[in-house]
């Protein structure tokens, strides 16, 4: 009995040694954990000693049956004993729970599939020494040439329940601290551990006998020749389908046009169609390898590990993104209505929009040609709504690095457009100032010709010479802009068109004036209603400028009226002896052939003489 209270101490003192947490942990929750492993550990071996003093004390009890004092004595002692060991096994369960919630497992797993978990730490042994030491065991008793499933056994201890082999080799201890972190009796544990290891160890031995190593080698190239018939397949029938595409070229590869813009032409879009089924090709081949080294990997017990992370880097992100979706489809339905809702909110606007640019429904102070221009405002505004509607229902557009590339994208839509969107604003106000329609004939600074483009950013026109130029919005809305076309719609009575003659003093205004409404009124494209009329525009030191007025309805044909007009006005000037020069001459011009054209002047006309006269002083 002195040599069991002996020991006892002796384990005593090793439990409390090994059971307290070193000073080189820093990490709290391993101190505490370290600490409750430690308190459960003094409390389970004060509760053997308690057993073993109980045992004594019921020996003596039945020795001293006889003597009554002793007797009483002796009992209570063991009222005392099953009073303090009842309330430790409290604080041990109260412990062991504490324990089970920062307890962490070490795998048992010697040939690579978990058996079992360690969670406690025995005597000075922790959980992770304590897995090392028996995954160690469990391979030694493999490698035994000669080995039975019946040699493992188990037997009882003071400590718990031992499981060994061929009563040589202890395997693994399973304490009653095991059993009670698992909610189990110790017993029935270790009976399931010795079963888990007895049938891990068979599998092995089966897994690696010769007549298995044949099925596998047999199995494997029998994986490898169906592989290669479905590559084979594969390939043969995209190779169909390239074919039927290529001769049915005209039905599958015409060109490629949305909204009535040609992305690719026949040729390019069958170029397109046929790397694209090649790209094809080759990921389903490699999707088809891939899937088949799972299979082959877990044919061998040495690389049957690798299967489950093959199958993971696929399944893996496949099983994420398709939660992700599964997810993600409430938000999508949410966009899905917006979307709805805004496509035909723009559609009733485009609507109203026909009807006002068709004059159906007429607004007091809004013109008809700022209909479309207006829809498109609202439109793009209607969009951007939306966008901001469906922004939060985006997948990822709470993180930082979605906000981060909308804030970099935003910088630099302000840096790099501060010009287009000052174009875009003057073609906002241009629009609405209604300077100028397609079609005019108008004078931007200094060029003149026809609106043949309007848009958000710039301003076409093309020149009298058939030339095209851009300008910028911008600049169109600081320049200064002559329309030459807006009064030549009815009811205005047109444009005028003007050009001016120098006449001497000599020729009566009247015959003047005469002679140039002729010429306005010969020329084509003038109205005759309002009639031209001259203005008599400044006297000067040799001659009288004379203004030709005429109204015109195509100011777009101004080049070819003035010079037809200016055509007519020598034919009538001439027609009624009118020279048309600004006189710079003198006396001595008398008698010489006058400047009319000869098919003008009568058929006997005959110049003057040139009479020279001299007069003598007096």
């Amino acid at each position: 009995m002195k040599i069991n209270y002996l020991f006892l101490s002796i384990l005593f003192s090793l439990c409390q040694l090994g059971a307290y947490p070193q000073k080189s942990r820093v990490n709290e929750s391993r101190v505490e954990k370290s600490k409750n492993e430690a308190d459960a550990a003094i409390l389970y071996q004060e509760h053997i000693l308690d057993s073993l003093v109980k045992v004594r004390l019921q020996d003596e009890l039945a020795e001293y049956q006889g003597d009554r004092k002793r007797s009483l004595d002796l009992e209570a002692k063991l009222r005392k004993i099953e009073e303090k060991d009842s309330l430790r096994k409290v604080e041990l369960m109260q412990k062991i729970d504490t324990l089970k919630l920062h307890a962490t497992g070490h795998a048992i797993a010697p040939f690579g599939d978990t058996l079992f978990y360690i969670f406690a730490k025995m005597v000075s042994y922790s959980p992770e020494e304590r897995s090392q030491s028996i995954n160690k065991r469990i391979r030694q008793v493999y490698q035994d040439a000669f080995f039975n499933p019946d040699s493992l056994s188990l037997s009882e201890t003071e400590l718990g329940t031992e499981i060994g082999y061929k009563n040589h080799l202890i395997i693994m201890m399973v304490t009653k601290v095991d059993g009670l972190i698992v909610n189990k009796d110790h017993k029935q544990l270790a009976a399931e551990y010795i079963n888990l290891i007895r049938t891990a160890i068979v599998k092995e031995k089966e897994a690696h006998s010769f007549v298995n190593w044949i099925k596998r080698i047999g199995l494997v190239l029998l994986i490898i020749g169906g592989l290669s018939l479905i590559i084979f397949l594969v390939t043969k029938a995209f190779r169909w389908i390239n074919m039927r595409l290529t001769s049915n070229h005209e039905t599958f590869l015409n060109g490629l046009t949305i909204n009535k813009i040609k992305i690719f032409t026949a040729e390019h879009f069958e170029k397109f169609v046929l790397r694209l089924t090649s790209l094809l090709r080759f990921i389903v081949i490699i999707f088809i390898v891939y899937l088949s080294l799972p299979l082959l990997f877990s044919i061998f017990p040495e690389t049957k590990m690798w299967t489950s992370t093959l199958l993971q880097w696929i399944l893996g992100p496949a099983g994420k993104a398709l939660r992700g979706f599964i997810g993600f489809l409430p938000n999508l339905f949410s966009i899905l209505v917006i979307v709805f809702i805004f496509r035909y909110a723009i559609k009733g606007v485009k609507y109203f929009v026909n009807l006002i640019e068709k004059g159906q429904i007429e607004l007091n102070g809004f013109h008809a040609d700022w209909a479309h221009p207006t829809f498109r405002i609202l439109k793009f505004l209607l969009y951007a709504f939306m966008l901001v509607l469906i922004f939060p229902y985006l997948p990822g557009s709470d993180s930082s690095a979605f906000k981060g590339v909308s804030v970099f994208i935003g910088i630099l839509f302000s840096l790099g457009s501060s010009s287009a969107i000052a174009n875009m604003v003057a073609g906002l106000v241009i629009t609405y100032m209604r300077p100028f329609k397609i079609g005019d004939r108008v004078k931007i600074g200094d060029i003149t010709g026809d609106v043949v483009e309007k848009t958000t950013l710039v301003t076409r026109i093309r020149t009298i010479k058939n030339e095209d130029v851009t300008v910028p919005n911008s600049t169109v809305l600081l320049s200064s802009t002559t329309n030459y076309s807006t009064n030549t719609r009815a009811p205005e009575p047109g444009l005028i068109i003007h050009t001016t003659v120098t006449i001497g003093y000599d020729v009566p205004w009247k015959d003047m004036h005469q002679a140039l409404i002729n010429a306005a009124l010969r020329t084509d494209l003038v109205l005759k209603t309002p009639e031209p009329f001259v203005l008599q525009t400044s006297l000067d030191d040799f001659y009288v400028s004379y203004q030709i007025n005429a109204y015109t309805r195509e100011a777009n044909q101004q080049v070819s009226i003035y010079s037809q007009l200016h055509q007519n006005i020598q034919d009538c000037c001439n027609e009624t002896g009118i020279e048309i020069m600004s006189p710079h001459y003198r006396n001595q011009r008398d008698g010489n052939t006058t400047t009319i054209p000869a098919n003008y002047l009568p058929k006997d006309y005959q110049a003057p003489v040139f009479n020279v006269k001299q007069v003598k002083d007096k």
